[in-house]
């Protein structure tokens, strides 16, 4: 079951909140001791996770259960670390589960004993998932998802995002199980800050995306992520304030990927990192403080300077 995008995280009546968590979505299925281990879209990660596998012991047969996958670092989530876990098999993938061990937090119960429990309504699949606990009392790598009915609770989960908390999603109450409908509503916290743009893709007169960054204490300048496609008219006002890059610049001969987490090299044109900007970021980084997913342009802002740039990581 998947989610679509709220843009107010109100709890309304007849609903359930939950936190949501900045791992892999995963379903893991137990049958006469046989454990498949997918990801939302259907990749298998049985053997990338033998800690997950062991800890299946400690549940009934015949479960399938709908989580994320999540490991911590530093007291923080930590997705890069999932990431690298998922191609390592055999003795790979058990030394990667003593250094980088994940956590499987159960969020609903697909089948139960065998009984397959879709379309019970989402109240009485909670009620199960809750009694399963319970009843075999699992731990490490199993954790319990919360969820609530109170506003209270959704006020205080969105001050988790310092240890990489996503957001909420709400599931209504009597709802079923729906594969691959969007029934649940997901909310993003997004924050507005201030970023310079130390090279593009495109041209510097028709820039498609930005790739921005800071200066760090050690005036160093730090990649932090890449803006979303821009529109034409934000493309075109852009070409103006931008200007290619002298020799010397500091990401003189580094490579870009086109995607987080993908090896996959951006052709960029480098310029001048004069120009800063104002953008909308959510709450997933990496370990290094990098934007992990896309970041929306907002304006240009020529009244700044780099100088007056944070030179503070994002949180």
């Amino acid at each position: 079951m998947l989610t679509t995008p709220t843009p107010q995280p109100v709890l309304q009546s007849g609903w359930a909140a939950e936190p949501k968590w900045d791992g892999y979505r995963a379903q893991l299925s137990l049958d006469t001791g046989r454990v498949e281990l997918r990801s939302r879209r259907g990749t298998q990660m049985t053997a990338a996770f033998p800690e997950v596998v062991d800890g299946t012991a400690q549940l009934p047969d015949g479960t399938a259960v709908d989580g994320e996958l999540i490991v911590w670092e530093g007291g923080r989530l930590a997705f890069e670390r999932l990431q690298q876990r998922l191609p390592r098999h055999g003795p790979a993938a058990a030394r990667a589960a003593g250094e980088w061990p994940a956590h499987f937090v159960a969020f609903d119960l697909l089948r139960l004993e065998g009984t397959d429990i879709t379309r019970w309504p989402y109240r009485r699949r909670r009620a199960a998932l809750e009694s399963v606990f319970a009843t075999h009392r699992p731990t490490t790598p199993w954790a319990l998802c919360p969820s609530t009915t109170d506003q209270t609770d959704v006020t205080e989960w969105l001050t988790w995002t310092a240890v990489g908390m996503e957001g909420i999603v709400f599931k209504r109450l009597d709802d079923t199980y729906r594969p691959g409908t969007r029934g649940w509503l997901k909310y993003k916290p997004r924050e507005t800050t201030e970023a310079i743009v130390g090279a593009i893709s495109g041209t510097v007169t028709a820039p498609r995306t930005l790739l921005l960054a800071r200066y760090d204490a050690d005036g160093r300048l730090q990649y932090l992520g890449r803006t979303s496609t821009l529109p034409h008219d934000a493309g075109r006002a852009l070409a103006g304030l931008l200007t290619a890059a002298d020799p010397g610049h500091p990401w003189a001969g580094w490579t870009f990927s086109t995607g987080w987490g993908t090896s996959k090299t951006l052709d960029v044109t480098l310029v001048a990192p004069e120009l800063v900007g104002e953008v909308s970021v959510d709450v997933a980084r990496d370990g290094a403080g990098r934007w992990r997913h896309p970041v929306h342009w907002h304006r240009a802002r020529p009244d700044l300077q780099p100088a007056d740039v944070s030179t503070t990581p994002p949180a």
